[in-house]
Formats: C-alpha cells, sequence, structure tokens
C-alpha cells in the first residue's frame, strides 16, 4: 500500500479530466437519471458496451459515499491491485525477493509515462474502465504463469465484462503464454491468431462514411502511417529490449523470465502486424476502432516490470543508495511531467476541495445553479483551452451539452451511426470565437441551447449571471 500511495503522489489524481468526460456521465446518469436529458448518446453509447458504470454506481449506494469520494478510493485501488499483480509476476518470475519489489517499483514510478502513440498512459490519471482491465490484465498473466488457469479465466471474465476491446489483448496474450509454454512454434502461433484477427465478421463493422472518416482524420493514433518516427521507436524498441532481456534469462536460468520474453516479442509481432492490416488499404479502415496497438500498453508493463527485476537482481541488490540513484530522479521527473500536463489544477484533486482552476470553477458552479434541464454550449474545442487543463463539462457540470471536436469524436471513432450527428453539430459551431446574438439564436432554436459559457471578454452585454477571471456563463433570453 505504500508503494501504491507513492505512486498516487508522483502521478496525481484527476478524476474529471480527459477520457472521464465520457465513462463519469455514465456513473452520474445511472444514480440520477434525471440527468443528461439531451446529446447522451455520446457516453451512454459507451456506457451501453460494458458494465463499468453500474459496477461503480452499485459501490455508491452500497457504501453510501459521494461520487467524487468513490472516483477517487476506485483509482487508489485499481492502482494497488496493478501494482500488486506485478509484484505477482515478479515474484514468480525472479529468485531474489528484491527484484520483485524492484520490477514493481519501476512499473508504479512509470504509471503515466505515454506508451508510444497510442494516445495511452500505462494508468490513467482518473478512473475509467481501462483501469480495472489493465489490473485484471496483469492478474491473467500472474495465474497464467502459476499455471492457475481456473481463476486466469476468472479474471478474464471481468475484463471482458469490464472493456470488451481491451479484453481481445488479454487473451490472446494468455493464448501465446500457454503455446510458448508448451514449445509451439511461434510462426504456428502468430499465424494462427492472426488469421483468427483477419476471420472477424465484417459486418460488425458498418462502411466508412464521410463523417465518420472525418472524424477518423482526427485521432492519428488510429492510423500507424500517421504515427510520428519517434512513435515507431515505441514498437520496435520494446521487442528489441525484451529479446536482450530473454538472452539474459537463458543465460541465468531464468525460465519463467524467457518464456515472458518470448511471449511478449511474439505479441508484440502480432498485434503490429494487424494495425498494418487495418492501417494500409483504405477498405479496411472501419476496423480502425479495434485499435491493435493498444497491445502496447501491456508490452510497456511488461517491459518495465522485467528491466526493474534484473536491475534489482544484479545492480540495485540490497544497496540502499544504489535504489535512490535510480528511482530519485525517475520519480522527479515524472512528478514534473504531471504538473507540466495539468498546471492549472491541483496535483491531487481532493474530493470536494476547491480548484483553482476557473474553468472548473465554472462549471461546479453550473452544476449547482442552472436547471437539470439545462442545455449548454461550448467553444468546440473548449478542453484545449489554457488553464482548461482538459476538464470535462458533463463530468463536473452534470449538465447536458452540445457535440466538441475534442472528446466527442473520440466517442463516434467506436460507434459510427453517431456521426453525421456530431458533424452536423461541431459544423455548428464554426467560427465560435465570432458569434454574435444571432448566432446563439441559431443553436437555440437548431439545438435547444439555452446557456452558454465563454471565455472573457466575450458575452459583455448578455446576461451572465456567472464569471471568473476567465469566463462567464451565460443565459440565452
Amino acid at each position: 500500500m505504500a508503494m501504491t500511495l507513492a505512486a498516487v503522489c508522483v502521478q496525481g489524481v484527476h478524476p474529471y479530466v480527459e477520457d472521464a468526460e465520457i465513462y463519469v456521465p455514465g456513473i452520474k446518469k445511472l444514480l440520477n437519471p434525471g440527468l443528461y436529458p439531451s446529446n447522451s448518446e455520446f457516453f451512454m453509447s459507451h456506457a451501453g458496451m460494458t458494465l463499468f458504470p453500474n459496477f461503480v454506481a452499485a459501490s455508491i449506494r452500497i457504501v453510501h459515499i459521494s461520487t467524487e469520494w468513490a472516483l477517487f478510493l476506485w483509482q487508489i485501488v485499481t492502482i494497488f491491485l496493478l501494482l500488486w499483480a506485478c509484484w505477482r509476476i515478479g515474484k514468480a518470475t525472479f529468485p531474489a525477493a528484491q527484484s520483485a519489489w524492484a520490477g514493481t517499483a519501476l512499473v508504479a514510478a512509470l504509471l503515466s509515462i505515454p506508451v508510444a502513440g497510442t494516445a495511452l498512459y500505462i494508468m490513467d490519471q482518473y478512473i475509467t474502465t481501462r483501469a480495472f482491465s489493465t489490473a485484471a490484465t496483469l492478474w491473467v498473466v500472474a495465474e497464467a504463469i502459476e499455471r492457475n488457469w481456473i481463476r486466469a479465466g476468472l479474471w478474464l471474465l471481468f475484463t471482458a465484462l469490464i472493456h470488451p476491446l481491451m479484453v481481445l489483448f488479454c487473451v490472446s496474450y494468455a493464448a501465446l503464454f500457454y503455446l510458448v509454454e508448451h514449445d509451439w512454434s511461434p510462426f504456428r502461433s502468430s499465424t494462427a491468431a492472426a488469421a483468427v484477427f483477419t476471420l472477424l465478421p465484417t459486418r460488425l463493422f458498418p462502411p466508412v462514411t464521410d463523417a465518420y472518416r472525418e472524424v477518423l482524420d482526427t485521432r492519428s493514433y488510429f492510423s500507424l502511417l500517421r504515427w510520428q518516427w519517434y512513435e515507431w521507436l515505441g514498437i520496435f524498441g520494446p521487442l528489441l529490449l525484451m529479446e536482450w532481456f530473454r538472452r539474459i534469462a537463458r543465460r541465468h536460468n531464468l525460465a519463467v523470465l524467457e518464456r515472458i520474453c518470448r511471449t511478449t516479442i511474439l505479441f508484440g509481432i502480432l498485434w503490429f502486424a494487424a494495425a498494418l492490416v487495418v492501417s494500409v488499404p483504405p477498405s479496411l479502415a472501419q476496423f480502425a476502432k479495434l485499435q491493435p496497438l493498444r497491445a502496447l500498453q501491456l508490452e510497456f508493463i511488461l517491459l518495465f516490470l522485467c528491466a526493474g527485476g534484473l536491475l534489482g537482481q544484479f545492480v540495485l541488490q540490497r544497496v540502499l543508495w544504489r535504489w535512490l540513484v535510480l528511482f530519485v530522479p525517475i520519480c522527479a521527473g515524472m512528478f514534473y511531467a504531471q504538473r507540466q500536463l495539468f498546471p492549472a489544477t491541483s496535483h491531487i484533486e481532493w474530493p470536494g476541495a476547491p480548484s483553482p482552476n476557473p474553468w472548473v470553477q465554472a462549471f461546479v458552479w453550473v452544476r449547482f445553479n442552472t436547471p437539470r434541464n439545462a442545455m449548454f454550449a461550448l467553444d468546440p474545442r473548449f478542453m484545449l483551452a489554457p488553464q482548461e487543463d482538459q476538464q470535462g463539462f458533463r463530468a463536473l457540470a452534470e449538465r447536458s451539452r452540445i457535440a466538441d471536436r475534442v472528446k466527442d469524436s473520440g466517442a463516434v471513432t467506436m460507434f459510427p451511426q453517431l456521426a453525421e450527428r456530431w458533424r452536423a453539430q461541431v459544423r455548428a459551431l464554426d467560427g465560435w470565437e465570432h458569434f454574435t446574438a444571432a448566432d446563439f439564436a441559431r443553436l437555440k432554436q437548431r439545438f435547444g441551447v439555452d446557456w452558454v459559457v465563454l471565455e472573457r471578454p466575450a458575452g459583455e452585454g448578455m446576461q451572465c449571471p456567472y464569471e471568473n477571471e476567465r469566463l462567464r456563463v451565460c443565459h440565452l433570453p
């Protein structure tokens, strides 16, 4: 638990940022169905595919705590489960106890490191389905190493219920580990797995429309061909390092480590091939939402776990100053990076504590001072504005809003049926910075917008019951 709390202090906690704008409203609507009467499809589509919001909402009802405290505590619990699974894997892999702790500590220190070009971290700074599925996937690996296949299957089932997409990577890794352990040919294993991928029924993936392609173009990580050169290093670098670790393992008779390295290499090659399949032919663009290179998240965790374990075994050992020399700079660097990522927000957003972020202040005012059925409009790129720190409006304000270009486009990539509706709404916001009273009246007539959040000096002369140094919240007559 001490390592978990240390990891939280390095990473920070931001329960309403980034993808929390999709997942938190789903929880809140389950707890209070009267919320979000308009445009809820942009987050309920996700909620309908997983038991995550039901699970968190049930915990809130059972324990009788606020949503804020539930999100905060589940963040700590999922980090603890992830690190516990890492320690279990390390303990089964290395003969020395300090190796398991060193590997786990390295993962803990690097929780917020970007995973190549996937737009993922090892663990987000907020609670989502990935927090549960990542921890569960590591438990599947831990149970597979110890040949506890029934428990591995239960963790696998839990992963499927929580995150139907990430379970694909979990299943493939467990299957490859089993095949490697039983001396199957790497070529046969990879070919069989690739064949399963290519036989996915096309009818589950609707054809790409112009509106959906417009959405896909907002996400460079969907197409491998749009990755930067340094992001490609995140594909091949881990595989080369794992091959190096495999040779070290063979030389020192570390059989489990060697199997993990072999499996991870096959796993990486398999999903890289799948990414090429969906990225190169334009006719297969409808498969892009599978995001095959999300497999890199598991690769990165196992890479750091193995690297830390080897350092603990052969370098750090039980010498305190060596541990300090390694981990103090890493933790300081990761802490600094997090402060640069969320500079206008407290590093740990404690439940109920006032926020210094002017956007959060405005969104919280909206929650307590506007009608529940209010419909808001904001700059379609408001989550990228200075000092906004990607704080979610729906998640904080608990009010409906018109679609945006930053977060709702991500929801549309997974649910193409929303593409036309999304495009109509975001195009209606084109030229937002120059909107006049006539433009706001058009939004009200077309979409029912009756409130707006504007960056100052916009909003002068309008009926604005709330303002701070950066924003105005205005009611449309």
